[in-house]
């Protein structure tokens, strides 16, 4: 049996939306298992050098997670030794989802290996991939976008999934050195914030819902945040820098990336946002509509 689990890049909080929002882009990680190759792991793409080959990779591990939660699933059975080959498009600790990728794809893959053979792939549910995710990985805003696709709101354990208004031309930006892990930037957040700048980010948070799905002009007003993208870009200079010229001085409606240091930016029309600093790459991606994606041959 060879599965491939197809999983899109994901920006998380889209500024005011704090551990909440999700918008899936088209930029694309693709894992196979070939249970009929040698037992193995090998990468290809972002991270290729770094990631482990023993078994100890998100998304192996979400395969055996997964596996172990289903185990007292009525004719759940074992999952046989696999080759697993992964193609990574995402860049790692830029606030794009990558682990939130891996560990859907993991999750995915499981699904599909346990699953029924009678059962379509396409009338499955897919809130426990999401569910275990989350539960995995530890941020349901990522996992719920990369299981969904388009604009997520994860909440209160549920999934409310948007369509994202077709005049959305998303740039993400890219550091080339600057990195940052969700649980540093995290660390980088106060345990109290003011009363002030929580009603900032609920106003701020529901207009961003009808700028992404209704109105795109409102962006540059939905877009900023009072809760998380200061104590973030303190660590990363670099990033608040080119951060505020986007938003002051090229008029680009912009926000963090998740937990950064990548930038998220919606130019008007999608017209080009000009040079960027040394060091720092666009990448012109449209909104992925659908969320992971897999695929069986037997």
């Amino acid at each position: 049996m060879r599965i491939t689990a197809r999983v899109p890049a994901t920006c998380a909080n889209l500024g005011p939306g704090f551990d909440s929002f999700g918008l899936a882009l088209d930029l694309v990680n693709e894992v196979t298992v070939d249970t009929e190759r040698e037992p193995g792991v090998e990468w290809e793409g972002e991270g290729s050098d770094e990631l482990p080959t023993d078994g100890e990779d998100l998304v192996s591990r979400a395969i055996v997670y997964t596996v172990d939660q289903q185990r007292q699933r009525p004719g759940a059975i074992a999952v046989p030794p696999f080759h697993l080959h992964g193609l990574n498009r995402i860049p790692m600790e830029r606030g794009l989802g990558s682990s939130a990728a891996a560990a859907v794809a993991g999750v995915a893959i499981a699904d599909a290996l346990l699953a029924d053979a009678q059962t379509d792939a396409a009338s499955r549910d897919p809130y426990p991939i999401f569910g275990y995710a989350a539960e995995l990985e530890g941020h349901p805003d990522n996992a719920a976008a990369a299981t969904y696709g388009g604009f997520t709101i994860a909440v209160a354990g549920s999934v409310h999934r948007l369509r994202p208004h077709p005049d959305l031309f998303p740039v993400v930006l890219v550091p080339r050195h600057l990195r940052m892990t969700t649980t540093s930037a995290r660390a980088a957040l106060a345990d109290e914030v003011a009363r002030g700048d929580a009603v900032f980010n609920l106003g701020h948070a529901s207009l961003l819902t009808i700028a992404l799905t209704q109105d795109p002009g409102l962006l540059d007003v939905a877009l900023h945040d009072r809760l998380h993208e200061d104590a973030r870009l303190a660590a990363a200079p670099e990033a608040r820098d080119l951060l505020v010229d986007l938003r002051q001085v090229r008029r680009v409606p912009a926000c963090v990336s998740g937990a950064g240091p990548a930038l998220l930016a919606f130019p008007p029309g999608g017209r080009d946002i000009g040079a960027l600093p040394e060091g720092w790459r666009a990448i012109r991606v449209n909104v992925r509509t659908e969320g992971v994606t897999v695929g069986v041959e037997t």
